[in-house]
């Protein structure tokens, strides 16, 4: 960090990393304490979508106003992972729900109706980011057979380490400690309700986090993380909790769909035909593992999902690059032309 720093062009700026983020706003840690920072003009114009600008996570230079309480983010640190999906809504567009994450925990309810087609894709997100998955399955304390519920998981997660846990008899809790420690930043991922900021009140060891109990008619928690956020953890980890996903629709994750359904990659390399879409094409290699038992015929189907939605998506993002650009340029044109006058 402090190589990068001596590198940049401004001398009068200070590392800081952003502990959540506002509209327009940001609060960032820094060692001046914690700053209420904006992004220069410079910086806003430069930037072409909302990938260009902050978000948690991230690491910045900024110019700190400490009397204020204030800062300017001049720049972003190279970030080396970031987990995205798609913006809501009918644009194309990044969100960005967190960055420089060593290891993703995706938190999955045992209490709940545990569905691993869900969990495929965040699996395939996951991947796509540049950090480490671990499959968190919370409220194990009321789950009956929690055995079976991990095979179910472990046919969908080839690999990922898989850990049932109970944070209200804290139980479990000893298997996460491997990715906790300091200078690491785990990020807590999943739909509302399944008990991540349970989780972060255990593991802080205190109530930070506002938790609703569970329904009774049904032992589902409810939503009660609103943003996005870095917690201090003892031991010095850096803790993101974020809000329950109600959606989480895909974002340019093709190596990470190769990483989450790597069985059926490895099935189609024994295919009889290079360019087989393992529709049950003759010698299909893929449909012959259905056949056989090896392969779940709903995992195919939802492999054959996540593509198409892929291709959906980068159709529109391409036609979206284009019109940015084209904006981009319009903007300058403009600038141009008024300096001229």
């Amino acid at each position: 960090m402090k190589m990068e720093l001596a590198g940049f062009p401004r001398t009068d700026c200070i590392l800081g990393r952003v502990a959540l983020e506002h509209k327009h706003m940001y609060r960032v840690w820094t060692e001046e304490g914690e700053l209420l920072c904006e992004v220069s003009g410079k910086f806003s114009f430069e930037a072409s979508s909302r990938e260009d600008f902050p978000a948690v996570g991230d690491w910045v230079f900024l110019s700190a106003r400490k009397e204020e309480g204030a800062g300017t983010i001049h720049a972003i640190l190279p970030r080396f992972s970031k987990f995205s999906r798609k913006a809501a809504g009918n644009t194309a567009e990044e969100q960005i729900i967190a960055a420089n994450v060593d290891t993703v925990f995706l938190v999955n309810s045992l209490n709940d109706d545990l569905n691993v087609r869900r969990i495929e894709r965040y699996l395939l997100l996951a991947w796509e980011s540049g950090a480490n998955p671990v499959i968190v399955l919370s409220k194990a304390d009321l789950c009956d057979d929690v055995a079976s519920k991990v095979a179910e998981v472990e046919a969908v997660a080839l690999g990922v380490p898989i850990i049932p846990v109970s944070a209200e008899v804290n139980e479990g809790l000893d298997s996460l400690k491997p990715y906790l420690g300091e200078g690491k930043t785990v990020a807590l991922l999943g739909s509302s309700g399944v008990g991540k900021s349970t989780l972060t009140n255990t593991l802080l060891g205190e109530k930070k986090q506002a938790v609703k109990e569970i329904r009774e008619d049904d032992d589902k928690g409810r939503h009660t993380t609103t943003h996005r956020e870095l917690v201090l953890l003892p031991g010095g980890t850096v803790l993101i909790d974020t809000p329950g996903m109600r959606e989480l629709q895909l974002w340019e994750s093709h190596d990470g769909l190769a990483e989450a359904f790597s069985d059926i990659d490895e099935l189609g390399d024994s295919c009889r035909f290079r360019d087989c879409r393992h529709a049950d094409e003759p010698g299909c290699a893929v449909w012959e593992a259905i056949r056989s038992g090896i392969l779940d015929e709903d995992r195919l189907a939802s492999y054959n999902k996540l593509q198409k939605e892929l291709a959906y998506i980068e159709r529109k993002a391409d036609k979206r690059a284009q019109s940015e650009e084209k904006k981009h340029w319009k903007a300058i044109h403009k600038q141009v032309k008024a300096k001229k006058r």
